[in-house]
């Protein structure tokens, strides 16, 4: 049966979920953007079972009809757009996918979700996301938790500025994950650390690494694992150096206040290039107890940019689009629950490795 979908955001990771579902033939799909170069772009490359729109994603009214009729709802938008189509989501009966890191967005989304007969399911995608699942499964596995660490990070492959980065999704989420406080659970009480701190370095397969606290990775994880874990965070993974420069401009130039993020949003976007050559690194380390013994189990994998459907797809696109992707397969197939909130910990690892589009984690 196919389902009816529709997508909210037609940039760099709406044209990767355009790529993954489009050509499945399950799914009929149509894309809105305000952006009429982004539609073009999209009806030039000729995604099957696509049509476009454009529309003020900002105007409510418009939004909601617009997604009346469709099953499923992505948004692939801004965080500060999150509440208006959630909402416009509840009001259609469309079950609701987004992307978005912003801890404030989830919690309104989380709101919506009570009562609702349709499925919730904020934060897909990588971290949060992905990272979730994974940190949920190893968990599982233990009999008691003592630390549950989670370090993602979307990297260049060839690193040449004195970042040692590129831009490689939404510079707007960039930023308020650098900007904005972060949660943690700490000797079992759930606290609020700050970005950009706690840095510690460690190597991957000969290669030097840098971590710190970013904002909104953790999802809805630490509610999940209260009470039984003493330590949880989620940190950044860099380059060495990266955290220096970036805490100069946010905290020292004060670029990281409200009012001036948009001046740190055009000196990135001016003077950062993106890349399609990427890596994204997942590592997740948990320590607790098992069969009477302290243990330490830990998950690493590292995925690269690919073609698929001919179409060059960076690790990051990939990652991201495939994660969210899954979770509507999912949801569609009765592998998740199909009213309320559905947490991305709530997710079978296995089933979802097991995916069409989660398989792109396992290669």
């Amino acid at each position: 049966m196919t389902t009816k979908l529709i997508l909210l955001g037609a940039g760099k990771i709406g044209d990767a979920i355009l790529n993954l579902l489009s050509h499945t033939g399950d799914y009929l799909i149509t894309v809105a953007d305000r952006d009429i170069e982004r539609l073009k772009y999209v009806d030039q490359a000729g995604f099957p079972n696509v049509k476009t729109v454009q529309l003020d994603l900002g105007d409510k009214t418009a939004v909601t009809e617009l997604i009346r009729g469709h099953q499923v709802t992505l948004s692939a938008c801004p965080y500060f757009l999150t509440p208006i189509i959630a909402n416009a989501a509840k009001t259609a009966n469309s079950h609701y996918f987004d992307l978005t890191e912003d801890v404030e967005s989830t919690r309104i989304v989380k709101q919506l979700a009570e009562g609702a007969d349709c499925a919730f399911v904020p934060q897909c995608g990588l971290a949060p996301g992905f990272i979730s699942i994974v940190a949920n499964d190893v968990a599982k596995r233990f009999d008691s938790l003592r630390d549950v660490s989670m370090r993602v990070g979307a990297l260049p492959t060839f690193p040449n500025n004195a970042l040692k980065y590129n831009l490689t999704w939404s510079t707007d989420g960039l930023i308020n994950e650098y900007c904005n406080p972060c949660e943690a659970i700490v000797d079992g009480q759930l606290r609020e650390t700050a970005a950009l701190e706690e840095i510690e370095h460690f190597s991957l397969d000969g290669i030097d690494y840098e971590a710190f606290n970013t904002s909104g990775g953790l999802g809805t994880l630490c509610e999940s694992l209260q009470g039984k874990v003493q330590n949880l965070n989620y940190k950044t993974v860099r380059y060495p150096g990266h955290r220096d420069i970036v805490k100069m401009l946010i905290r020292d130039l004060e670029l990281g206040k409200l009012e001036r993020r948009p001046i740190l949003k055009d000196v990135l976007e001016t003077s950062i290039p993106m890349t399609k050559q990427d890596v994204v690194l997942v590592f997740v380390s948990v320590v607790g107890m098992r069969d009477g013994r302290l243990e330490q189990e830990s998950y690493a994998k590292k995925i690269y940019a690919q073609v698929v459907n001919g179409q060059l797809l960076s690790a990051i696109q990939l990652t991201t689009a495939s994660g969210i992707c899954a979770m509507v397969d999912m949801v569609v197939n009765g592998q998740l629950p199909k009213h309320g909130m559905v947490r991305q910990e709530q997710a079978n690892l296995a089933d979802f490795l097991a995916n069409r589009f989660g398989k792109y984690y396992a290669l």
